[in-house]
């Protein structure tokens, strides 16, 4: 009987051993695991702040885009204001009555200005020359004895031939 218990016993301490060896095993096991899941883990919070650190950035270039499109919108404002409150001022059908070729000269001449000022805007060089109408007359005679300037609207420099 004392030796079917010391083998009993000793199946015990064998079957105890074995089991903690495979519980060290399935521990061994799972931390391996835990620290391949910490790897990506860390490589996720990498490229998480990259891509914060990316947001940032595109958001302080996005405020001072917005803060200088506020600043040009309200110069455009003002410069709206101010032709409005300019056109007020003129009563232009009693010029046109007064002296309609000076009001047509002070007109093109306006115009060409804005155009010009258009063209610089949107990145022209804003030296196109004036439109052969709006140029001022030169030498003597009367105001008709030049017809050989075209009379359009074109913004065209070049004379007629015959």
């Amino acid at each position: 009987m004392f030796s079917t218990l010391k083998i009993a016993l000793v199946f015990l301490v064998l079957a105890g051993a074995g089991g903690g060896l495979f519980y060290v095993k399935q521990l061994q096991s799972n931390l391996e695991i835990q620290r391949l899941n910490n790897a990506k883990l860390e490589q996720a919070v990498e490229t998480t702040e990259k891509s914060l650190a990316i947001l940032k950035e595109d958001n302080a270039r996005l405020n001072t885009l917005t803060d200088q499109l506020n600043a040009d919108l309200i110069k455009a404002e003002k410069y709206g204001d101010n032709l409005r409150n300019r056109l007020r001022e003129l009563d232009l059908v009693q010029d046109a009555i007064r002296d309609s070729k000076d009001l047509e000269g002070r007109m093109n001449g306006a115009t060409a200005k804005l155009w010009r000022e258009l063209e610089a805007a949107t990145g022209g060089d804003s030296d196109t020359p004036l439109p052969n109408w709006l140029l001022p007359e030169t030498g003597s005679g009367n105001q008709s004895s030049n017809t050989d300037r075209e009379d359009n609207s074109t913004g065209s420099s070049s004379t007629k031939t015959d």
